[in-house]
């Protein structure tokens, strides 16, 4: 069962062509990741990739399925790369794609509840041009921010397994090397993004804390000449409890602009 999109087949946004070399393994992910020379390249060889089983079948069956809400439409189906200014000043760092949000649409936090809050408060924080973020061609563009993903695959339970953390960890460390210079902050939503940095920071060759600073919302922790912050994940789990509420995400944001440089 394979209902995912095809590369090269005009799909708003899609990286990818039909020449587009395809990670079978997680040691293709290491070669194909360390040779990407630009984040288009990787973005490219994300979309594509299929080093893992259970992640690829769990992709393709949501895509084939398909909620009720969205039966009228084709799923995207496959990993979604990153989305952003391609020269950041913020690295957004969330944990997966959405069964029906980003692997429907194709884009990072585009389609679901918790896009819907993320996307307004980079609105509000001046850092995007749209409050709302509903398919990948509705005309949305960030201002100096980058969302990527420690997992690139939208995983059963949103659970992805350390052996499907790992695999695609090049990823995220190539992604790292070619935005470190410009990158002044790092926004990590969540535990498990908070615990991924840390060993893709050091992959990259940027010098980490001997200890691995705890997460909790509203962290502040200098790396490098740049400054991660913590905030708890925009999930419905979340925001629907009150344990993250808007103003206190716009507080994280807003200090994210100030610090990068990208207030008012």
């Amino acid at each position: 069962m394979n209902d995912a999109v095809r590369p090269g087949t005009g799909w708003p946004g899609d990286p990818a062509t039909a020449q587009t070399p395809v990670a079978g393994t997680a040691a293709d992910v290491r070669s194909l990741a360390s040779n990407a020379v630009t984040l288009d390249e990787v973005a490219a060889r994300v979309s594509v990739c299929r080093a893992c089983p259970r992640l690829v079948a769990w992709r393709e069956q949501v895509a084939h399925e398909r909620r009720r809400a969205f039966a009228d439409q084709t799923y995207w189906g496959r990993p979604v790369p990153s989305f952003g200014d391609p020269d950041p000043r913020i690295l957004v760092l969330g944990l997966a794609p959405a069964a029906h949000g980003a692997n429907r649409t194709g884009r990072m936090f585009t389609g679901d509840r918790s896009g819907d809050w993320l996307y307004a408060a980079l609105y509000r924080a001046g850092l995007a041009n749209q409050p709302s973020s509903v398919a990948a061609d509705d005309g949305l563009t960030l201002r100096g921010v980058r969302i990527s993903a420690p997992v690139h695959c939208a995983p059963p339970a949103n659970k992805p397994t350390p052996t499907e953390r790992d695999a695609c960890h090049p990823w995220l460390e190539r992604e790292l090397r070619l935005l470190w210079p410009r990158v002044r902050v790092v926004v990590v939503l969540g535990a498990f993004g908070w615990s991924t940095l840390w060993p893709s920071l050091a992959s990259a060759g940027v010098p980490v804390p001997s200890r691995r600073p705890p997460f909790a919302h509203g962290a502040e922790v200098e790396v490098d000449g740049r400054t991660v912050l913590g905030c708890y994940h925009v999930s419905q789990q979340n925001t629907f409890t009150g344990r993250l509420t808007e103003p206190m995400l716009d507080a994280v944001l807003d200090r994210a602009a100030a610090v990068a440089g990208l207030s008012g």
